[in-house]
This record gives C-alpha cells, structure tokens and sequence, in this order.
C-alpha cells in the first residue's frame, strides 16, 4: 500500500440477519486529510465507522492502517492503534470531572492510587494545546455542547490519536462555535492527525476538507479531491439523480401583496429594513453570517422587544409586540434550531404538534386527546413525518423528521404567513427534497412564505423573489428571473444598495 495513505479499505462487507448493510467498500484516506465521509442516513456510514472503531466486525474485505493489515475485535484494540471516534451523541459521563472523563479507565495512578494533581495537571495541559481554558475539576455537566465536544477531541488527543473520526460535530454548535472547531480540526490537521468528517453540511464540507468518499445505499459512489468537485457533482452523487431534479416543479400562484414591512430596526443587527411579501410567494432572504436576515425576520414575529418598525397585513397595520400577538394574526416561524427554539424533545410527536395552539384540540369546551391525535395523524401523514406513532419521543426521530414536526406545530396553527429559517439545516439530502416539496405545495396553496437560507441552491431552486441583506440592510432584490450565485455574492458582500 502507498506509504502517503494512513487508511484503506479493500472490498468491506457487512450484512445484518441477511440484510446487506455494506457490499464491497474499497477507499482510501492520505494521511493528515480532513477527509468528508458523506451520503444520507441509511447510506452505511456510521456501520463502516463502527467497523473501523471496533464496534462491529466486518463479513469481508481487508482493512489497512499505516500500511500494515489489521483485524479489529473490539473498540479497545482501536484505540490501541490510534483511532478515536466522537460520536454525535457525546460519550461523556456527565456528574464526573472533565480531567475524569478525558483519562477515563487511564487515571495516572501513584501507589496504587489516582494520582489527582497529575491527572488535573495533564488534562489542563492536554485542553490548553486546543486553546480552551476549561478547569479541570468542572464537572462534565455544567459544560455546554460546544465544550463537551472538546473535551471529547482532548480525550482522543490523550491516547496520541493518529485518526480522529467526527460524526455531525456541528450539528448542535453556533456560528462562532463551529468556527473554534474548524481552528482546533487545523490545529490536528497540522500534527498530521487525520480527521474523518461527516457531515451534511456542504459549505462545511468545502471548507474544511482536503477530500470526500460519497456512499449511496451501502456502496462506494465516488472518492477524490474536494478542489476537483462541485456541490452540483456531491449532490448527484448523493441522490443518484441530477441537481435538476432536486427541487419541485412550482406552480404558484402570486397574489396581492399580504405583508409589509416598514423600518425595521432593533439598534444593533437591523437597520431599517422594509420589504413586501404576496400571496403564494416564496420570498428569499439571502446574505452572509451576521448580515442580519433572522433578527429581521425575529423582529417582525415579535421575537425582539427591542425592535421598532412597521408591520402591515391585508392592508391593515397591526401591532405584534410578542410571538403570541404573531401566532394571532396567522404568522408562523419555524427556527434555525429546531432542537432549541422549535421542540421540547422530551414531549411526544403529539404534544409537539398540538403546543403551539391547543385550542385547537378542544371538544365541548375541554381538552380532547383523540381530537389532538386526530390532527397529529393527520399531519403525520400529509407530511410522511416518518415515526412508530404519534406518541414517539421527538428526540429519537431523525433531523429531517424533527424538522417535519415544527412545520405540522406551525401549520395547526393555520397561518397565512409561514417563516422558515434555515429549514433543512442539517439533515440529509433526500430529507431535504420532501422539506422542498412541502414548501412548494403550501406556495400553491395560497401560503405566504419567507425563506432564510445559507445554501445558494436552495434560494435559487425554491424561491420567486430575493432580499439579499448586508450589515443589517437590504443590498439588492433579486427576480426569479434575476437569481444566479455570482449576482446574489454581489449585493451579499456589499457590491450594490438599494
């Protein structure tokens, strides 16, 4: 095997009660790559990491590592060699100390005992060559995700990882928190540690990764360099089918205009915004991070107290000082992060759709559970929301499922007017075509929509017309007619004003 390759694997099969999982996986990965693993949910990826990690056994097939064959039995021998695996889930004990959790099974000991002040001391060391100043005695617990996450790379660090493999790792992270991570992937990058991404997040995968292994229904698709492919290419790798078919045919039908919004400020990220919105439009707010696109969007739900503005619906101005006052006169919102701000992942499917407006499960002047259930049914259906019932725990659906559930949480409430931030952040691609046809079908049904997006495609693939903002303003207004990436990067990086 090539010396420069840390990683191959030669026709890996694996099967499940006769259920073929992976059939005849054969890649390899350079040493000191970020190399993206990608496909959609149900693609074999988290089966051949488990393979890799010593979690599962392969069938068939071969596995080299650092040129040498090796046959892996359990996640210990793994570890032995090198390789780490952070899992979405993070594997931390959370009532134990972070130095505990990073020497977890490896405290130092002295006289038979653990040696405190050296573990503490060594775990600060360890969390001090990523850049995070975390006291070794906080329990695990009081950390946020974003730190956890951390404390996970210093635990792979400790056992002089040679291999890291980061499932989703930022999946549950903010702008800001994301950009540390990809500092302290470079920062290994940089020792010649390898990194093994998955994600779904293609402006991540093009930032952050040297090259990609794309897998579709347990089989290798394509393997290469990052620099030498398109989003385009990824996409239809992914799906087994053109760009051009990802998203929905539209026949949406523009009406009257049905909201109007003046002047729009809050004194920090918004600096008097105003825009229109008609009937059956599919209206996009497009724009860098930090351009202001959501805070607008908040501030016209009601979200900031501190917003002034103006806000006319059906010719008539209202005064919608809360989210509730919204909800009231037909204003949804589905938010960036649906985990936070759109589910109590706790509650069931049901109680998820039916909170935002209860009443509507009332018979006879109380609550009814088989009138709630008949309307969760019946979105679980017009919506395909894939779950065992109606009373399945949220938190174990997958993203774009959870997703599904914010929107029927939404459209129970019968707006005419729904906005979507970030709707299919984080969940794979096939998800994202039923987002996109559920968003075109309520277009077509007379439903008002406001689209924020990151993603060019999706702005240029799903909406009528464009507000392109820049520190706080809107820069251009793009026709559908209009919409290509190089004139949505110009206004986005200031290049024209309205």
């Amino acid at each position: 095997m090539d010396k420069k390759y840390i990683l191959e694997f030669q026709n890996i099969c694996k099967s499940f009660i006769g259920v073929k999982a992976l059939s005849d996986i054969s890649f390899k990965i350079r040493q000191g790559d970020v190399h993206a693993l990608l496909g959609e949910n149900g693609a074999g990826k988290s089966t051949l990491m488990k393979i890799l990690s010593g979690a599962y056994t392969k069938d068939e097939g071969k596995i080299y590592f650092e040129g040498q064959e090796i046959h892996l039995k359990s996640a210990k021998e793994s570890e032995k060699l090198g390789i780490s695996i952070i899992y979405q889930e993070l594997n931390l004990i959370p009532e134990l100390s972070v130095a505990e959790n990073i020497y977890l099974a490896r405290q130092p000991l002295k006289k038979g005992i653990i040696d405190w002040k050296t573990m503490n001391k060594d775990a600060e060391d360890m969390l001090g060559s990523i850049d995070m100043k975390i006291p070794p005695r906080t329990k695990v617990a009081a950390l946020s995700v974003a730190q956890r996450q951390m404390i996970e790379i210093a635990k792979a660090i400790s056992i002089n990882a040679k291999l890291v493999i980061m499932d989703e790792p930022t999946s549950a992270l903010t702008d800001s928190e994301t950009r540390k991570l990809f500092k302290v992937i470079q920062s290994l990058k940089s020792r010649g540690i390898t990194v093994i991404y998955i994600s779904h997040r293609m402006e991540e995968i093009f930032e952050i990764c040297d090259s990609y292994t794309i897998m579709r229904d347990g089989r290798f698709i394509s393997s290469g360099d990052i620099k030498d492919v398109s989003t385009d290419k990824i996409i239809e790798d992914l799906v087994g089918r053109p760009l051009t078919q990802v998203f929905p045919e539209k026949n949406n039908k523009i009406g009257e205009v049905v909201l109007e919004a003046r002047d729009i400020s809050n004194g920090k990220e918004v600096k008097g915004v105003s825009f229109n919105l008609r009937e059956g439009e599919i209206l996009g707010f497009a724009g860098l991070v930090g351009a202001g696109r959501t805070e607008t969007l908040k501030a016209v739900f009601g979200a900031d107290k501190h917003a002034k503005g103006e806000v006319t619906l059906y010719g008539k101005q209202v005064g919608i000082k809360s989210p509730k006052d919204a909800i009231q006169y037909g204003i949804g919102f589905l938010p960036e992060d649906r985990k936070k701000e759109g589910l109590v992942t706790e509650l069931s499917v049901l109680d998820n759709v039916v909170m935002a407006k209860p009443e509507k499960a009332i018979s006879k002047g109380v609550f009814s559970a088989a009138k709630a259930r008949e309307i969760c049914v019946r979105f679980i259906r017009e919506l395909m929301i894939k779950t065992p019932s109606e009373s399945q725990k949220t938190k174990y659906l997958s993203g774009g499922n959870q997703q599904k559930v914010v929107l029927a949480k939404w459209l129970n409430c019968e707006p005419g007017v729904i906005i979507l931030d970030e709707p299919t952040r984080g969940i794979d691609v096939n998800a994202k075509m039923e987002i996109y046809n559920i968003i075109v079908k309520l277009a077509e049904q007379g439903k008002s929509i406001i689209l924020i997006s990151s993603e060019m495609q999706e702005i240029i693939g799903l909406c009528d017309r464009v507000n392109i903002m820049f520190e706080g303003r809107i820069s251009g207004e793009l026709s559908r007619e209009e919409l290509t990436q190089e004139e949505i990067m110009k206004y986005a990086t200031g290049g024209s004003s309205l």
